[in-house]
């Protein structure tokens, strides 16, 4: 029976520090894809919000309402904050248009703490 080849000193512990690198750079990979995908999801829940303030508010002004009073409610409900609201045009034809903020909670220092979306609406036809 053939016994090994005896290792060299100076390859010792080489697996590990590759292992080490490897798991570096899979940890992170992971990160950057958690704190992308957090963005990605307070995005879609701020033009949901935008959205559905936009509708309200246009419903509300067709109704004879303030729309800017429910388009805060609504935005605030869905975990946003009222940015802008604006309506041009009379009461039978016009357009209302929200904007919203939406925090985003990375706890990194240098990205953005919030994102912003924007949705317009007019009366139903």
């Amino acid at each position: 029976m053939m016994s090994p080849a005896p290792r060299s000193a100076d390859e010792r512990g080489s697996g590990t520090m590759l292992m080490v690198g490897v798991l570096g750079v899979l940890l992170a990979l992971g990160t950057a894809a958690t704190w992308a995908a957090g963005y990605m999801a307070a995005a879609h829940k701020a033009r949901a919000a935008a959205d559905l303030a936009a509708l309200s508010a246009a419903v509300a002004i067709e109704a004879g309402a303030d729309g800017c009073v429910v388009a805060r409610r609504v935005a605030t409900d869905n975990g946003t904050t009222l940015s802008v609201c604006d309506r041009v045009g009379d009461q039978v034809d016009f357009v209302v248009s929200v904007e919203v903020v939406r925090p985003v909670r990375t706890g990194m220092p240098g990205l953005p703490a919030e994102v912003t979306a924007a949705a317009h609406a007019g009366p139903r036809r």
